[in-house]
Formats: C-alpha cells, structure tokens, sequence
C-alpha cells in the first residue's frame, strides 16, 4: 500500500493494520531468580549500590543528595539558541502552551489584551518557546499573536537578556500556515507549529486519507513553512502515542529532510503509561533517520492523570523539549503542568541525568495566579505546587516537625516558587496603613504595577480597610486581580443596591457607566439578588447572554472575609472562531471574575468583567471585518 511514497529498492515495513511491538518484547529480560532484580530504570542503579554499601555509606550517600529544593545549585546558564539542536545536552527546554491549547479549555477564552500580559509573564518566567495561539482560528487570535510576536518576542527579559521564540500552530495546510507566519514573522526567533494525525483511527475516520497522503501533506507543508523564510518548523504527528511505531519513524524522517528542525511527539488523548511514552521517545530517537538533525519534544495529556510523569519519562529518554501549560490547563482533563514538570526536574536532578531548565521558579507562583484570573479557571487546593494547601501543615504531627526542621514535610521550599507566607513576615496591613507600606507589601508578594494601578488599587484597599481590622495576604491578591486583572473595561459598576428575603421579591438597582462616560440605571425583579441584579445588568447593556457558569468562594475565613465569584457567559459573538484540532466553528465561552466583602457586588462584577471580554472580543471582530472590507475595496 505504501509503496508509492518509497523507491522499489526500499519498501515500508508497515502497514495500516500493523500494531507495535509489544512493550515487554523490549524490555530487559527479567533477572535469575537466584540474583537481586535489577533496579527500576528511574531508580538510576541505586537499590545495587544500597546492597553493596555498608550502612555507614548509605548513609553518606543519602545525605550527599539534597532534600529540598532550595537547596541545589544556582540555575546554569541557558545555551544560546538554535533551532535544530542544544549545545548543552542536559538543558531541557520548555514550550508553553498556556496561551494555545490551555485557552482552548471551555471557559478559559482571554481577550488579546489579557494574552500579552500573560505572555509578558510568561517571558520572566523563562521558557524558551511561548506558542501564542492558533492565528487561523479567528482574526482576533491573529492580531494577538502578532502582538505578542511585536512585543514579547522583541523585548529581552532577566539578566541574561532572554528573548523567547514565539509560536503560532497550524494545521497542515497553506491557509493555516500563511496566517501562522504573518502572526510570528515579526519575532526575534519565530516559529511556525504544523501538525497532521498519524494514528490509524485518526487517519481513518478523521482525516480519511491513506498513510501515503498524509505523509505526502507533511512533507509538502514543512517545506512550504520553509519556503516563507521561517527557520524553525515544529512538526506534530498527532495521536503519535498511538501510531503505528514504524510509520511514525519514516514520516518523521521525511519532515526533517523537508526542513524540520523540532518533532513534537504528543500523547493527544492521555493513552499512554509512562513507561510506554518513555519508550515511545527511545524508539524514535534510536530508529528515526536523520534524528540527530532535530529536536525531540513531548505533548503529553493528562486524561489518565499521567501527563505529568509521561513527560518526565520523555525526558529521561531524550526529548529535550517539554510542553506544558501552567496550571496544568488545556483541553479535557488538561496538559503536562509547567509548575510539576520544572520543579520536578529542579528537586530530582540525581535521577534524571541531571537535567535543568532555563526556568525562573521564584516567578511561578504569580505567573499560576495570573493565569487563573485571566483565564477563570481556578485550581483546587490540593493541586500539586500552586495549591492553596500545597505549603499548609495542619496535621499536629507536620506541625511538630515543621517547627523543628521545615524539610521534614517540604521537599521544596516555598521561597523556590516565589510564595510567601503572611506570618513569616512583620508587616501586618490594616486601615492606618499607608501607600509605602502596601507598596513594600506587594512588592513583597512579587507584584509589579504601574504607578496608575497603585492608585486605583489602594483606592479599592482602603475601602475595604476601613471594613476589616486586618487585611491578610490573600486579601491583597483578591483585590489585586479584581482591580489589575481584568480585561479592558467598557462598562463599569457606579452602584449596586438589593433587596431580598422572606417577606417579598428580590429587588435591584443598578447603575452602570457606559463606554462614552454616561451613567445608565435599571431595576429588576429576580428570584434572588443576583439573578435581579444580572437581569438589570442586561437591561443596561441589551447583549444576548447565557450564564453558563457561577461560583462563588470566600478569600480567607470569618465572616468579614472578601467573597471572589466566577462565571462564564456565552453570546452570539463568536461565530469566526474555529477549534484548532477539528477546524469546526464553536460559541466562544467567556469567564470573569469579581471580589468583594459584598457577595451581590462580586457577582455584579464578575457578571460585567465577562460581559468586558465579550464586547472587546465582539469589537475586535467587527473591526477585523471592517479593516478587511476597506482592504479589498482600496484594491478594486
């Protein structure tokens, strides 16, 4: 069947229905019954030290290895970047994709604004490829890649002056790529990101096409992406996790003969186990022809929960490229988080051959916050890293021992990740507090503002001052991503009243300023004081809108603590919008956020920061529209 995309003298050795070998057939054979087992390959050989060694010399050897985080070595210096190898071969580096497919997670939609303040973010974090999104899928996906593109990708960050390689991902074809390119072209290192499925059931039912199409598009497109000037070509076989295992050698073989210089190798639906992903990546690296050419990446997913410990298997076997989200966001059950995979690496280099990454850690903590509010979607508190009790030792017997040594139950220390603890710290922040003492504290917590969000800032911390003995840490960052992180603000809340309870309607007032600066009130009458306010709300802005989602949760315990809500609208705004993986059409999702001690008033303002992203995007695409209509009119 393939013998069409081969000469006669050298047929394929696979098939359609082939099926790799199995896992076991290459594997080491089992050990004599009569002998130790051999140690796991990611035990690195230690259990056969451990027999060998006396106990005075495990003893040694335990304490040579450190036992947290904080305590290894100063980060190395990243190598200088080129796209088809790394000098250095123990660096790893690390490709986000926050802003391409963790954006794809229902909800999670950000307006071009809030994606370049992420991407500026993500820039002082320290990865080395930011993939901005998916410029075909709509023009407002376009313009913010470019933008980023301008910006991020234009402007050196830390002390090594890191400059990110900035990414746009198509699909393999010329419309895709074409608006890739004039999304990334504008970057100090840009990069243009095409995929194509390989596996049997995607080729099949998806695609529709044979083994020999496929590889014929792949060749065709890398080399088109090439023919545009763009030096760096990142090709995916999609579903490679479960692909035929020769098939995959020869089409990657044929895109780096046509120009590709990285070979992302995704695990699209979470299928693999990290023993099998590991060997995935050892079989491509040992059998693909001209391997030594390219780089080896992973895309693991999490829909088992592996996507973590799948891509450390990756890297153990040789990929040199990870690509993660942070927080861990993406489609379904989400990708390889950034924070898991890099700290991870940072705490165990013993036993991953002594990898490292270019990665900033003391920024992960504010990047994880920053996400979450842009992106509304929340993690749980026992997440690993970034949770909220991922430092917390309530248990008396973790207290006891974090008095006495905090290494006892902290494999990293909080300071790695750039969080800290309100009562490690002296200044305690109340109604008396002035400018310099909130500026020393959030400038304590890792933030950096402007001198005109300040102000609008402290204006929003005073008010709740005056309502709380003490504002706590947490407070701070609730106010903060209520007042700095929010999308461009179109309408805004003047004032809110309700009324409600056993004796009547629920009631609302709401009075809105307006784009122009004109105030507008409505009343309403609801079930309850947030569907009256939300119904007053529409009233004023006459959007068509479907609340899909509302939550609510409270900063910090008592009964004066500041409540933060979350929702998610859809609207009729977003029909230019396409998925990136099928190419079909799909109502956008739009989240916001709000806080306040006022649990009416944080609806209120989560409800307008949605409705904010909605009419920016809904701008952005009527503008996209018009600018196009005038460009085809001027060339008639």
């Amino acid at each position: 069947m393939a013998s069409s995309i081969l000469s006669s003298s050298a047929k394929p050795c696979y098939s359609a229905t082939k099926t790799p070998a199995p896992i076991a057939n290459r594997l080491p054979p089992p050990a004599p019954a009569t002998t130790r087992a051999a140690a796991p390959r990611f035990a690195h050989d230690l259990s056969a030290v451990a027999v060998r060694a006396s106990p005075s010399a495990r003893r040694l050897r335990a304490l040579a290895y450190p036992v947290r985080a904080s305590q290894q070595q100063p980060p190395r210096r990243r190598p200088e970047y080129v796209p088809n190898r790394i000098d250095d071969p123990n660096y790893v580096r690390i490709f986000d994709t926050t802003l391409r497919d963790g954006e794809q997670s229902p909800g999670a939609t950000m307006t071009s604004a809030e994606k370049l303040v992420v991407a500026r973010q993500l820039a002082r974090l320290g990865v080395d490829i930011i993939e901005a999104g998916f410029p075909a899928s709509s023009p407002d996906d376009l313009d913010a890649v470019r933008s980023i593109a301008i910006e991020v990708g234009n402007a050196p960050v830390g002390e090594d002056g890191h400059v990110p390689v900035i990414c746009g991902l198509s699909r393999c074809n010329k419309k895709d790529i074409d608006a890739a390119w004039e999304a990334v072209r504008h970057a100090r290192r840009p990069r243009i990101h095409t995929f194509i499925a390989t596996s049997e059931i995607h080729m099949q039912h998806k695609l529709r096409k044979t083994p020999e199409q496929v590889v014929a598009i792949a060749r065709e497109m890398v080399a088109y992406a090439r023919s545009l000037g763009c030096s760096d070509v990142e090709f995916s076989p999609e579903d490679a996790g479960r692909s035929n295992r020769e098939f995959l050698y020869h089409i990657l073989g044929e895109v780096i003969k046509a120009g590709a210089t990285t070979l992302n190798i995704p695990d699209t639906v979470g299928y693999n186990l990290p023993y099998e992903f590991g060997n995935l990546i050892a079989d491509i690296k040992a059998n693909t022809p001209g391997i030594e050419n390219a780089i080896i990446s992973t895309h693991c997913q999490n829909d088992l929960g592996l996507a973590t410990a799948n891509t450390l298997a990756g890297a153990r076997a040789g990929a040199r490229q990870l690509e993660v989200t942070i927080n861990g966001i993406g489609e379904r059950a989400g990708n390889a988080s950034l924070e898991e995979v890099v700290m991870a690496i940072k705490c165990r280099p013993e036993l991953l051959d002594g990898l490292y990454t270019g990665i900033n850690s003391q920024h992960i903590t504010l990047t994880s916050k920053m996400v979450q509010e842009h992106s509304g979607l929340h993690v749980q508190p026992h997440k690993a890293i970034v949770g909220a009790n991922a430092f917390a030792h309530e248990s008396g017997i973790h207290q006891d021992g974090m008095l006495k040594y905090k290494g006892t139950y902290e494999i990293i220390s909080p300071d790695d990740i750039g969080l800290t603890r309100a009562n490690e710290f002296g200044i305690v922040l109340g109604k008396l507090s002035g400018r310099h003492a909130v500026r020393s504290k959030l400038v304590e917590l890792g933030y950096e503002i402007s001198d005109k969000e300040f102000e609008d800032f402290f204006k929003r911390y005073k008010e709740v001052a005056e309502k709380k003995k003490r504002v706590t840490d947490e407070d701070i960052e609730a106010l903060l991503s209520d007042e700095i992180f929010q999308p461009k603000v179109i309408w805004s809340l003047a004032d809110v009243q309700a009324t409600c309870g056993t004796l009547g309607l629920s009631t609302a007032t709401v009075k809105l300023i307006g784009p122009d600066g004109e105030e507008k009130i409505a009343c309403s009458v609801g079930t309850g004081p947030v569907d009256a306010a939300y119904k007053a709300v529409d009233q004023i802005i006459q959007i068509p809108t479907v609340l899909r989602e509302y939550g609510m949760t409270s900063v910090t315990e008592g009964i004066d603590a500041i409540a933060t809500t979350r929702v998610v609208v859809t609207g009729d705004v977003s029909n230019n919008s396409k998925h990136a993986l099928t190419g079909h059409s799909f109502n956008r999702s739009f989240s916001g956020s709000g806080a306040s001690m006022d649990v009416v008033v944080s609806s209120v303002r989560a409800y307008l920061s949605a409705l904010n992203k909605m009419c920016s995007f809904a701008g952005a695409v009527k503008a996209t529209a018009v600018s196009e209509s005038t460009r085809v009119q001027s060339k008639e």
